[in-house]
């Protein structure tokens, strides 16, 4: 839709954005006050991990698929893990289950500390990047690296490694986690309340921008917990849909000027990751995420985009008391070999294998937002199709509108490098993950 703001004539090129992981452009393009141009464009090649997928066995497709992102592989391998086990059939024990969520909470917690602390702070603090923070704000710096350090050593403990999982799979984990190595876990979760605190005395303190617009907002919710694992598709608050029939209401398209898909709901934008949670679940954030939200001054509904970093800052205290909890009673009653404990995948003279044949959708919150995975799998265990749809191919959309919407509000009252940072904040809200690289900026004005 096209806005006026006066006569104005403004041209913003910006390739490419910073503090984002991989390829991503601005273009807007104003003339005579008319928004000609507003896009958010994706320009990396295509990666076809869909494609790779098919013609393996489905025991594999979780290592495959966690190289899709090195800062959400353990949320990608458990996607990728609850849709094969949908697919075949294969229920995994409560005890597997636990684990999987303290992993999962883990991963929350590692990305929401560094796009907080390392790719937000700098904007909100009015430096170009992390680097001159060291000198001015370096205890800072330094609480946010322990902070990060907590989750890289739960995921060592929980999966082998943090970046590309290797012990969980289909039906439960291959190495039990070392029980002096969770009770250290459990030890420095407890120091890490006091981070917290400080986090938020340092939040309290910083400004963001003042926008709104109400969007569409889409993520798990389930009765009994603030929902990262599993649930139902909550759509805007008024609609559960199982994970399973998720392409009955995410529809996604090709545009010429990006290579990565647009994705709607009920034909328009909708927004996932840490604010569209907030605004679905908040009411099941435990007492520490709550009271946070209130210091915060985060309300529900929330409908200013910048304010997506204060969610994920009041979700890292969620998951870090939920984690706490977790460990508490693992260290308690123990964990079970018998429950958890399964064979690797078969070798490949043993194959074929005989599973039963079947779709599975696999559906989990990763930092940004809602992710699925969805494999059919042939009766000799060979993925024969694969879909696979990231959370920021789901924002893209949303950015855009909230682009337009924010252009001609700030057109009059900010200059073209002023505009351009407001811009690129905007974008870093969503925390966008284009791919697993980083690069330079370089802005142009035409």
């Amino acid at each position: 839709m096209k806005k006026k703001s006066k006569n104005k004539d403004v041209k913003i090129d910006v390739h490419y954005l910073t503090r984002v992981e991989g390829h991503g452009d601005i273009t807007v393009d104003v003339k005579e006050g008319v928004i000609k141009d507003c896009r958010f464009k994706v320009i990396e090649s295509a990666r076809f991990f869909e494609t790779m997928l098919c013609g393996r066995l489905i025991y594999e497709a979780q290592h495959l698929t966690s190289r899709i992102c090195g800062i959400c592989s353990c949320g990608h391998s458990l996607a990728s893990i609850k849709a094969a086990e949908d697919a075949i059939g294969v229920r995994p024990h409560d005890d597997t289950i636990l684990l999987r969520k303290l992993l999962l909470f883990s991963e929350q917690m590692d990305s929401h500390v560094l796009h907080a602390f390392i790719l937000v702070a700098p904007d909100l603090l009015g430096v170009g990047s992390i680097f001159p923070l060291v000198k001015t704000h370096r205890s800072v710096i330094e609480m946010a690296l322990r902070m990060k350090k907590l989750s890289d050593f739960a995921g060592e403990v929980l999966a082998g490694r943090h970046t590309h999982p290797i012990s969980f799979v289909i039906g439960g984990l291959t190495k039990m986690p070392d029980l002096d190595r969770l009770k250290n876990l459990y030890a420095m979760m407890i120091e890490a309340r006091s981070d917290f605190d400080k986090t938020l005395k340092l939040f309290k303190k910083l400004e963001f921008p003042s926008f709104e617009r109400k969007a569409q907002y889409v993520a798990l919710s389930n009765d009994q917990e603030y929902a990262f694992y599993d649930g139902h598709i909550n759509v805007n608050g008024a609609s559960l849909i199982e994970a399973q029939n998720y392409l009955s209401i995410i529809k996604e398209e090709v545009r010429d000027y990006s290579s990565a898909k647009f994705v709607s709901v009920n034909n328009a934008p909708y927004m996932v990751g840490a604010l569209a949670r907030f605004n679905l679940n908040g009411d099941q954030l435990n007492k520490t995420a709550r009271a946070a939200a209130k210091y915060l001054g985060l309300n529900r509904p929330c409908y200013n985009t910048f304010m997506n970093t204060v969610a994920q800052v009041v979700e890292w205290g969620h998951c870090l008391e939920e984690s706490i909890l977790i460990l508490k009673r693992i260290l308690k009653e123990g964990l079970n070999d018998k429950n958890v404990l399964v064979t690797p995948f078969p070798r490949r003279e043993e194959w074929p294998i005989r599973t039963r044949p079947g779709r599975g959708v696999g559906a989990v919150e990763v930092p940004r937002g809602i992710l699925f995975h969805d494999y059919t799998v042939s009766d000799n265990g060979v993925v024969t199709q694969a879909n696979c749809i990231i959370p920021t191919n789901q924002n893209i959309n949303n950015l855009e509108a909230d682009m337009r919407k924010i252009v001609p509000e700030i057109i009059d009252k900010q200059s073209e490098k002023e505009m351009t940072l407001t811009l690129e904040m905007l974008a870093r809200a969503y925390d966008p993950c284009i791919s697993c690289s980083t690069h330079v900026l370089d802005v142009r004005f035409v």
